[in-house]
């Protein structure tokens, strides 16, 4: 009888399909969003796949801007990267470079037939015949400041260059800083200082033959304002990343601040009121009649070389995406991540959630800004790869430095800062 039974067993294993006998297929995800929170939202996201796909498991592991550019390469050349891996557009050129990344137009297709990306998130991605990484959210940069304080010390919100100063120094006193500008070697410095050129009608670093011209009258205008404004700062300006910039403002120690969003450290670091955060356009410069911003999409780049990492990887992304799991990705942080699809724009999963409707006009304003939204190295629909080791290097921010902290005139450091740039590109 025993053995009848083993034999019945034996039988009924080899008619079970191979799969049901298969070890998940495991895959590996690096971004760079570290504050717990969305650590958390993420991972939320991947147990929930998990859980519907048994034979995938997708896990996380966060990573930092300050490293990223450097460890990436060095992982993947050593056959230890991840499978997936969030971009900006100025960072994919640097593994598309080594060979890392394939082309994912065709999954790019599918998925812009179902869900319709914006256009300009695309463009930053689509050279050199490929496309290069999957659009996954946008960020655009704002002036933050709260509207009782304004009121306070008689202020309208500014829109030129000399109105913005203007506030800032009437903002300034024993106890306030009349702003919180960055100048670190540092991203967001690099940010912070693209912003004010793009308001000045240095937009443009590359002409449109690809050669650089960052040496030029409005970016070296720029460079100056910057540097008087950023006198208006905390002294420690020099070592800020967004953090101190954002805990400046919830402190009440700076009068305004740039930053893609500060609602979710207002809403839980500071007094949460709806009604005073306001939110305005970049001042632009005398003379000029657009508001621009720097704006980000941002991506996910697929780096598995392995059929089944590939597909699976593939899955996860897609499944991002839908309307119903969207919206709960990009309210990792309410208010700083924007869609990139036209049925993510609309999802109730986005619009729904608590914080953004109770900052749903804040958020709005946002959305609008980044309409304006330009970006060094991508703009006037050209691709120039090559600003992705400008980028590496900080040189944006390094080329501040260079007068706030090391006393060179401004055409002396924007000089400097196109034969860094020069070097650099070689």
């Amino acid at each position: 009888m025993r053995k009848s039974l083993t034999t019945l067993l034996t039988s009924a294993a080899l008619l079970l399909p191979v799969s049901a006998w298969a070890a998940p297929v495991e895959i590996t995800l690096w971004h760079m969003e570290q504050p717990p929170h969305r650590v958390e939202r993420i991972q939320k996201l991947m147990d929930a796949f998990n859980e519907a796909n048994p034979d995938i498991v997708v896990s996380q592991e966060p990573q930092n801007w300050g490293e990223i550019y450097a460890k990436a390469p060095a992982a993947l050349s050593a056959g230890a990267g991840p499978d997936m891996l969030f971009a900006i557009p100025d960072f994919a050129p640097i593994l598309k470079n080594i060979g890392a990344l394939t082309s994912v137009s065709d999954f790019v297709t599918e998925l812009d037939k179902e869900h319709d990306f914006l256009d300009s998130a695309l463009e930053s991605y689509t050279y050199d015949g490929g496309v290069w990484a999957v659009p996954l959210y946008n960020m655009s940069m704002n002036l933050w400041y709260r509207k009782s304080v304004f009121a306070e010390a008689g202020l309208d919100v500014p829109t030129t260059w000399a109105d913005w100063k203007a506030a800032a120094e009437k903002l300034s006193s024993d106890s306030t800083y009349g702003i919180g500008l960055p100048a670190n070697k540092q991203l967001y410095t690099d940010q912070t200082v693209y912003s004010v050129m793009a308001n000045g009608g240095a937009t443009e670093i590359y002409d449109e033959n690809g050669k650089l011209r960052f040496d030029n009258p409005q970016t070296i205008a720029a460079y100056e304002y910057y540097a008087e404004l950023q006198k208006l700062s905390p002294p420690d300006n020099t070592s800020w990343t967004w953090g101190e910039a954002e805990s400046c403002f919830a402190s009440k120690s700076c009068g305004m601040i740039l930053q893609f969003s500060v609602i979710s450290s207002y809403d839980t670091q500071a007094e949460g009121d709806a009604d005073d955060l306001g939110v305005a356009a970049i001042p632009h410069a005398e003379g000029e009649s657009q508001h621009n911003t720097i704006a980000y999409p941002n991506a996910v780049m697929m780096l598995s070389t392995d059929e089944a990492k590939r597909k699976a990887s593939e899955k996860f992304v897609s499944y991002l995406l839908e309307p119903e799991n969207y919206g709960q990705f990009l309210n990792m942080e309410p208010g700083l991540f924007m869609p990139v699809t036209a049925d993510g724009a609309k999802a109730e999963s986005f619009w729904n959630d608590e914080t953004v409707q109770k900052y749903r006009g804040q958020i709005e304003t946002v959305i609008e800004n980044s309409g304006n939204g330009k970006l060094f190295g991508f703009t006037s629909g050209r691709v120039f790869p090559a600003i992705a080791a400008i980028s590496a290097q900080n040189i944006l921010a390094e080329t501040l430095q260079a007068v706030v902290v090391g006393g060179k005139t401004a055409a002396e450091a924007v000089s400097d800062g196109q034969a860094r740039m020069t070097e650099a590109s070689e």
